[in-house]
């Protein structure tokens, strides 16, 4: 069952309910209070009855000392005929409450009449011939006699107006839950449609659409609970899609070191067959071996730097204060006997929070891959072939850290290869990589080192310009948060 439709019988029936209750109370109030009104004015009636009942007989003739029976029925049928329109019932009993005198249509057993004495008076309401009395006793004292008097006085009424009122407030209930009924729908439609949205958001992300969203309509908690779903499904979208990239370059890594896997592992196999399955001379046994024995050299580089990949992307950084300057001086040394291009080294003094040993490495790595490019100067321009074979590396202080950057006047990166070459395996030239003996890991290991840093490789690049690589170390201590 729709929760809009629980919600609509749950109100109905609530309402229902209160109607009932509340038509019932205020419909037998007004009858009470009617019949007690009229119960009133039937003790009233019989007070005055009593009194004139006494009044007369002491009009009686003095020649009679006791009231006789002939003249108290004749007192009654006066006092019946007295009343309004000439109809009052009444009944008149003696001392032993054997019956003088009876109205016509004075249905009432003597019940009351027997509970009664002299020092009561007593009513009750009874249902006589389809009509109802109030019926009421009391004693006269007429001429050294205990007469008792009993009235009967119509409330059918009363009966009758509650019963329409219970009719009347019975249909006026039943149009009112109708009316509602249809009113709580509409309403019950309205507030309920957020849920139906989000549902529908649901089935559809369930179905595999995540962009969907749920529309907002309100800013109540329906409202909020659709803003919190669809910031959500945001988030999830978000992870989903950084899920596939990594699905996808998993699949493009496995592709790839397949690849460069085989390409080594051939000629290891080609020349070792040979070697083993002919008689070679000594030069080519040398020129087979000496292949092997490379190929051999650049498997086992690759195998290290993935092993260094692997390990600075489960590694947490320990950064320490190191001096710029002592950075700079370990990297002249290092490529002081760099003969075929000339590197200019530059930087301002300062303390840099890093882990020493692993942003040597991400600048051996672009120093290396700068020098490479520009050996030869093949590619650059001619306004740039001043500085042809030419690596700069500077650092200086700046906003928000400590930069370090790497400038070659080389042969450039293509805009569109940019965004990949930090991917493992991935060479814009694969064929001038392999001559150098690359495997594309080098970069992608300095864009883990750096991630682990809070930091990230900076390119600038155009083909035939150059390139520059660069990035921001911190120059104080901080607590970072993903």
């Amino acid at each position: 069952m729709k929760f809009s439709i629980k919600l609509v019988l749950s109100t109905m029936i609530v309402l229902a309910l209160a109607l009932g209750f509340s038509g019932f109370y205020f419909v037998n109030y007004v009858f009470e209070t009617s019949l007690e009104r009229e119960v009133g004015q039937a003790l009233d009636e019989s007070s005055i009855l009593s009194f004139a009942f006494e009044t007369a007989a002491l009009n009686v003739p003095l020649k009679y000392s006791v009231l006789p029976d002939s003249v108290v029925e004749e007192i009654a049928s006066k006092l019946e005929m007295g009343g309004q329109g000439g109809g009052r019932l009444l009944r008149i009993a003696d001392e032993e409450k054997n019956i003088l005198y009876t109205s016509s249509g004075f249905a009432s057993d003597e019940g009351l009449l027997l509970q009664t004495d002299q020092h009561t008076k007593s009513y009750r309401v009874i249902c006589a011939q389809d009509c109802f009395y109030v019926h009421t006793c009391v004693s006269i004292n007429a001429l050294n006699r205990i007469l008792y008097l009993e009235t009967m006085k119509d409330v059918t009424g009363v009966f009758t107006e509650r019963a329409l009122g219970f009719s009347l407030y019975r249909k006026v209930t039943v149009v009112l839950l109708l009316t509602s009924t249809v009113i709580m729908l509409i309403i019950a439609s309205l507030l309920t449609k957020p849920i139906r949205l989000l549902t529908r958001a649901t089935r559809e992300m369930a179905a595999g659409d995540y962009s969907y969203r749920a529309r907002q309509i309100s800013r109540d908690e329906l409202g909020q609970l659709t803003g919190d779903f669809n910031r959500m499904a945001n988030a999830l979208e978000e992870t989903i899609c950084k899920l596939e990239e990594e699905i996808e370059a998993r699949e493009e890594f496995m592709g790839a070191f397949a690849h460069e896997l085989k390409t080594p592992l051939t000629a290891i196999i080609g020349y070792a067959d040979m070697l083993r399955s002919h008689k070679l001379d000594e030069e080519k046994s040398i020129m087979s071996a000496n292949y092997i024995y490379t190929e051999g050299k650049r498997l086992e580089a690759m195998s290290f730097r993935l092993l260094d990949i692997i390990v600075a992307k489960q590694e947490e950084a320990r950064l320490q204060e190191t001096q710029a300057g002592e950075m700079f001086a370990y990297l002249q040394e290092m490529f002081a006997e760099k003969k075929e291009v000339e590197i200019r080294f530059s930087h301002e003094e300062a303390v840099v929070w890093m882990e020493p040993n692993l942003i040597k490495t991400v600048l051996v790595n672009l120093i290396d891959n700068a020098c490479k490019a520009s050996e030869t100067g093949a590619g650059a321009d001619e306004a740039a072939s001043d500085m042809a074979g030419v690596v700069e590396v500077d650092g200086k202080v700046v906003d928000g850290g400590y930069r370090i950057a790497v400038k070659d006047y080389g042969i450039g990166i293509p805009e569109a290869e940019q965004a990949k070459i930090v991917k493992a395996f991935y060479m814009v030239d694969k064929s001038r990589a392999r001559s150098k003996n690359g495997a594309g890991l080098g970069l992608a290991l300095c864009a883990e080192i750096l991630k682990i840093h809070h930091s990230e490789l900076q390119i600038e690049s155009k083909v035939g310009e150059g390139s520059c690589f660069g990035f921001i170390l911190p120059t104080e201590n901080r607590t970072y948060e993903e």
